[in-house]
């Protein structure tokens, strides 16, 4: 395996919704942290493909998985930035160049793409090495399969020089692009020095970089993170790197690679890269299929019987079932925007909440009741708190339960179950090294989320 620099820092990037990967990508849990066609998440292959100990750039909704799935590798972060809001990739770098060491190589890589030729990849950056060394700005380029229309395009000059970076074209333009070569593909990962970075930011854009600036200096330590603040962060206009700086530098370089790169921006594209079987299908969980071709089925927690299709991509997800052709799949983003436009939930969470001690997942509810399915992590533990409004029922169903309620603290193992009394202090709490998972049957007058008073919290939330 081709070794880097000690003095290269893997910058992790991931900010984005994925709402073209909907059902089961959400705005709360988008594919950069899911597991689409692999044992690791796209965060945790995009953190594994470099080797070293990355930093990473996310925001509050995220942050926590984020911290679990690198923990899950035993990859020890050298910081995980909360953006207080998206403000785009520009300003992420930024802060990431702030951080760094002037003189130290950042390699900034988006966390929801998907490279199978590692090894291509690890040389192409290793080539870029000395370019980024002598003051270079690069770019990695992808050789075209296809006049995609989804990509920005650059145009290669003499050697490693870029002559212009191209907006994402029309068909015929792109086209046009494929049959006349030079052209490659804008995979949006770069290598640079910080300080480079920075000194083109100056020039370019030199309110952006005082805001990040000030957004560093006034944020704060939480926990295992760093919290930019909100009102500088907040109040500048974001932009993309490429739009910011590539776009506009004259040390602009581009390193072609053929790595097997893909960014997993439709359903359809992750058909492409997924392996197909003789019909050219690809059937995830309990699919039953007859004279299906060139279909994408994924049945997450139900049994999926489909007849007689082709060029279809049906998602069937404990709440949301997607069925679309694989022509217009890159309409699903309309369909999200429709379900926020109708206020509906489906459209930036499943039934599945994360936590930062684990999960919880509603399984029935009416007016009076609410039934859920608890997970929560090997040695981790909920707030000490309590509700005026419900009382709860647990069930241990697999691990071990340290539980406190009012001035008594017992154990509860699989079988067992206690009662907590509407207003009286609690806490749930995993002493084993496997997962505790229960059932939690909550009733009284109201049982939302937001009736909670937390007296003591290990993660810092108040409320």
């Amino acid at each position: 395996m081709t070794d880097f620099p000690d003095h290269m820092i893997p910058v992790i990037l991931s900010g984005g919704a994925g709402t073209r990967l909907w059902p089961l990508s959400r705005e709360l849990r988008p594919k950069q942290l899911l597991k689409l066609n692999s044992e690791l998440t796209l965060l945790q292959e995009t953190a594994r493909r470099t080797g070293g100990r990355p930093m990473v750039v996310c925001n509050q909704e995220h942050r926590f998985i984020v911290a679990e799935q690198l923990r899950e590798m035993d990859m020890d972060p050298r910081a995980i930035v909360i953006e207080p809001v998206g403000r785009n990739t520009a300003p992420a770098v930024a802060v990431s160049a702030l951080l760094a060491e002037p003189e130290a190589l950042l390699l900034v890589m988006p966390s929801d793409h998907q490279v199978r030729d590692v090894d291509a990849f690890r040389r192409a950056v290793a080539q870029a090495v000395p370019l980024a060394e002598a003051g270079r700005l690069v770019t990695f380029g992808i050789e075209p399969t296809e006049a995609n229309t989804g990509y920005g395009y650059i145009k290669r000059g003499n050697g490693f020089d870029v002559e212009c970076f191209v907006e994402k074209p029309d068909r015929s333009t792109a086209e046009s692009y494929v049959a006349a070569g030079g052209y490659l593909w804008n995979a949006g990962i770069f290598l640079f020095k910080a300080q480079t970075y920075l000194d083109e930011l100056a020039t370019h854009h030199p309110a952006m970089l005082g805001a990040c600036r000030d957004a560093l200096d006034q944020g704060s330590s939480d926990l295992f993170f760093f919290r930019l603040a909100e009102a500088p962060f907040a109040a500048m206009a974001g932009q993309s790197i490429d739009y910011a700086v590539m776009e506009k530098t004259r040390q602009a370089a581009v390193v072609p690679v053929d790595m097997g790169w893909s960014d997993i921006g439709s359903w359809s594209a992750l058909w492409q890269e997924s392996g197909r079987d003789d019909d050219g299908n690809v059937l995830l969980g309990d699919v039953i299929a007859e004279g299906v071709r060139d279909c994408y089925v994924r049945a997450d927690d139900r049994l999926v019987a489909a007849i007689g299709i082709s060029d279809l991509i049906v998602v069937a997800t404990d709440d949301a079932v997607l069925v679309a052709d694989k022509a217009h799949d890159q309409d699903v983003k309309k369909v999200v925007e429709r379900l926020k436009a109708a206020g509906r939930s489906e459209a930036s969470q499943g039934s599945r909440s994360w936590r930062p001690w684990g999960w919880f997942q509603t399984i029935d509810e009416g007016a009076r009741y609410r039934v859920k399915h608890i997970q929560v992590n090997a040695g981790a533990k909920l707030s000490l708190q309590k509700h005026w409004h419900r009382s709860e029922h647990w069930v241990v169903v697999t691990g071990t339960a340290l539980v406190t309620c009012g001035d008594k603290t017992f154990t509860l193992r699989e079988n067992e179950s206690t009662f907590i009394p509407a207003g009286t202090v609690h806490r749930l709490e995993n002493p084993g090294k496997l997962p505790l998972r229960m059932i939690e049957v909550q009733s009284g007058e109201y049982v939302g989320e937001d009736d909670i008073v937390r007296i003591d919290d290990a993660y810092g939330r108040a409320g």
